[in-house]
């Protein structure tokens, strides 16, 4: 069974760091391109960041600068380091995998999620 688990999420202030997960288990990913969406309430789920063919990265403009997506091929394990954060950042962060070629952000092209994991800023 394919499966994605993301960890990390929590409560911090605003300013500080937090470093998320996604183990992928049941089959590698390595020729996936994989990313990082998030949904707060009563919003649209929207990509934050992805690696796609391997190396090329992509993030959303609202994030760039301040986090970086990488991805740990031998364990297969992909992390969002999410630093400077705010309380705008709040949400619900998902894992995605899909067979896409080239690039994409929408969240349609992404087969394959995990159940999510919450982030939390305080002000």
């Amino acid at each position: 069974q394919v499966q994605l688990v993301e960890s990390g999420g929590g409560l911090v202030q605003a300013g500080a760091s937090l470093r998320l997960s996604c183990a992928a288990s049941g089959r590698t990913f390595n020729n996936y391109a994989m990313g990082w969406f998030r949904q707060a309430p009563g919003k649209e789920r929207e990509f934050v960041a992805g690696i796609f063919g391997g190396t090329d990265s992509y993030y959303a403009e609202s994030v760039k600068g301040r986090f970086t997506i990488a991805r740990d091929k031998d364990k297969n394990t992909l992390f969002l380091q999410m630093n400077s954060l705010k309380p705008e950042d709040a949400a619900v962060y998902y894992c995605a995998a899909g067979a896409i070629i080239g690039y994409s952000t929408a969240a349609a092209d992404f087969r394959v999620w995990g159940q999510g994991t919450q982030v939390t800023v305080s002000s």
